[in-house]
């Protein structure tokens, strides 16, 4: 165990201490499942690059004009002085530091993380990306919602940006039909053999659990627990995704 809490770096917004990001969710769960003690330290958009250099962490990769790209989740482990970027490398590192806790990536399934981390990042990821990060910038402070929603404009284009933040859009109909086929896709990958399982590998969760559930918990958060859309999405596939968000949040979420 860790001689000292280990820092999470995290996004805040205005529903106060609640994580709302599938980035950063995924390293919470992380942290949970393993009881590693830890801190949270809320960081706003603007501030993730400097924040990052002061605690010595990597970018995670460059933005279009070649810059440094920062992300969250980041942390530092006082223990080691050590401070790690992007959420797969600080599941790796925290499996690798504290072998006693339970594993997030499973000894032998290095691979099958990675390919999995791929296959949802480019079958779903374009699909709920859009349809939530539109939805975002009212959640966030003046300063972090207007850099928010600089980058995601590049990303998506002005006009596209604006019909997707309609809720009732035919533009967010449209993707609402493409994640539900997605989805589906993925269901069917965990249970290709005709079992069905509560989690990837059965009755405990991995880190791909922490991905998926991670943007789903995501979502519900963004969308409202009590909104039509998040309640579209828990009807999907006989409920499959709303049982693992109830059980994700049941073992973890704060």
């Amino acid at each position: 165990m860790p001689t000292e809490p280990i820092v999470f770096y995290d996004l805040p917004s205005k529903v106060k201490g609640t994580s709302w990001s599938g980035n950063t969710l995924k390293i919470k769960f992380t942290l949970e499942y393993k009881r590693l003690p830890y801190k949270t330290v809320f960081v706003e958009f603007p501030d993730i690059a400097r924040v990052s250099r002061e605690i010595g962490a990597s970018p995670t990769g460059t933005w279009p004009d070649g810059s440094p790209k920062y992300t969250v989740p980041a942390i530092y482990d006082p223990s080691t002085k050590t401070a790690v970027a992007d959420s797969m490398v600080i599941a790796r590192y925290l499996d690798a530091t504290y072998p006693d806790t339970p594993r997030a990536i499973p000894e032998g399934t290095e691979a099958f993380h990675e390919t999995t981390m791929v296959a949802i990042r480019t079958v779903i990821g374009p699909h709920s990306g859009p349809l939530v990060m539109t939805l975002v910038p009212p959640l966030l402070s003046p300063d972090s919602g207007a850099y928010y929603s600089a980058r995601v404009e590049s990303m998506l284009g002005e006009s596209l940006m604006k019909e997707l933040s309609v809720v009732g859009s035919a533009a967010r109909e449209e993707r609402w039909m493409t994640l539900e086929s997605a989805m589906g896709k993925l269901a069917q990958w965990i249970e290709v053999d005709g079992k069905k399982r509560k989690f990837f590998m059965g009755d405990m969760p991995c880190f791909a659990d922490f991905i998926v559930g991670a943007g789903l918990v995501a979502m519900k958060r963004v969308l409202g627990e009590d909104g039509k859309e998040w309640r579209r999405v828990a009807q999907w596939h006989g409920g499959r995704w709303a049982r693992l968000v109830a059980a994700l949040e049941e073992l973890f979420v704060q």
